[in-house]
């Protein structure tokens, strides 16, 4: 089995996420904390906020919408700031009030729909003005909720083609050349997971080739530890991840990490190791439910099958970074089933998993 943490990281690394302590370390099998200073403001930290944020889009209003939308639950989570969500939702309608800003970046043949996208927004918004009227927190953010579902339909159909060619060493491994939903049925209930191959096409494209083989029904989450991680992927039998029936041989995976700011991705390197302490992931562990690619410690391209769920609530995380950021690849969020991965833990079992949207960006390698 892959070693995923070492025992003194079940104990004294979950401590230090938890006091937010992010300290160098001289401990022995783990690199030094970063010892970059924190960035300003309030992590993200839910895993569909995440998600819109990654699109490979440039639209100003259309953030600045999202932006606004996003902010509602910021407002109602301590002091219930129902002036503050007023304002918010004021804000989202004057964008709306300029459609063709946001139609500018849409391509045309999908410009009809993103206008009726944008005119059920439109009343949507006016209709959640009334309903924070009644001070009701949780109708609030429902309507919060499926206004923020159409905003990612509509930033969606902005994205034109995949933004970047991977690198022609990894054309030998599956590639997700957008994103796919997976749909998990386990013996305690049901997860959604959405891939990134935006950000991260080999890790994602691995983890959906392998979804579509069945390679994860029927096996167990293996290793747990409790408001921190849940881990599976470990294949019955002396194997610790996926032998390709075509070369007989173990499919490794680079590590892959898109910073922000860039095209590309970075391979094979921690952003640790290659003295990048003050960047940060595109996609990173600041959401209960990120879905990350596991390796062996000391081999950053020796990923294969085997993954895990971050459990770790991070509203005490200080806002944007903390100790697994750059060091293994993120590829995905937990979009739906919360309740039911905080009950799952090792022994617990995968069921089923199936991909339900998204398989026809799947890029198989092309046979030499």
């Amino acid at each position: 089995m892959l070693n995923l943490f070492k025992s003194w990281v079940k104990n004294s690394l979950k401590v230090i996420l938890l006091l937010t302590i992010f300290l160098g370390t001289s401990t022995a099998g783990w690199t030094p904390a970063s010892n970059a200073g924190l960035p300003a403001g309030n992590a993200i930290t839910d895993g569909k906020a995440l998600l819109r944020y990654a699109l490979p889009i440039d639209n100003q209003p259309v953030r600045k919408l999202q932006a606004s939308l996003e902010d509602i639950s910021n407002q109602l989570r301590a002091n219930k700031r129902w002036g503050a969500v007023n304002n918010d939702l004021k804000q989202a309608l004057r964008i709306l009030d300029k459609p063709s800003q946001i139609l500018a970046s849409v391509p045309e043949e999908r410009q009809p729909q993103a206008e009726a996208w944008m005119t059920e927004l439109k009343s949507g918004i006016i209709e959640l003005q009334e309903v924070v009227k009644t001070k009701q927190k949780e109708p609030v953010l429902d309507g919060r909720a499926k206004l923020l579902n159409l905003v990612s339909l509509l930033e969606e159909s902005m994205v034109k083609e995949f933004p970047f060619e991977v690198p022609a060493e990894y054309s030998n491994l599956p590639q997700l050349k957008g994103r796919a939903t997976i749909a998990f049925k386990t013996n305690k209930g049901d997860l959604t997971v959405v891939v990134d191959g935006y950000s991260a096409p080999v890790t994602a494209g691995n983890f959906v080739d392998l979804v579509q083989r069945g390679f994860y029904n029927g096996l167990e989450f293996t290793r747990s530890e409790e408001s921190y991680f849940l881990q599976t992927g470990d294949p019955v039998g002396k194997e610790v991840g996926f032998i390709d029936p075509q070369t007989g041989e173990y499919r490794a995976v680079p590590l892959e990490i898109l910073v922000q700011g860039e095209k590309e991705p970075t391979y094979g390197i921690t952003l640790e190791e290659a003295g990048r302490y003050l960047d940060m992931p595109v996609l990173p562990f600041s959401s209960f439910g990120a879905l990350v690619m596991a390796r062996p410690e000391n081999e950053a391209n020796g990923g294969s099958s085997q993954v895990f769920f971050f459990l770790f609530e991070p509203e005490l995380t200080p806002a944007g970074r903390n100790l697994l950021d750059g060091r293994y690849s993120v590829f995905g969020y937990l979009t739906e089933g919360r309740e039911v991965l905080d009950k799952l833990k090792a022994g617990d079992k995968i069921e089923s998993a199936t991909v339900v949207k998204g398989i026809e960006n799947l890029v198989q390698p092309q046979a030499a």
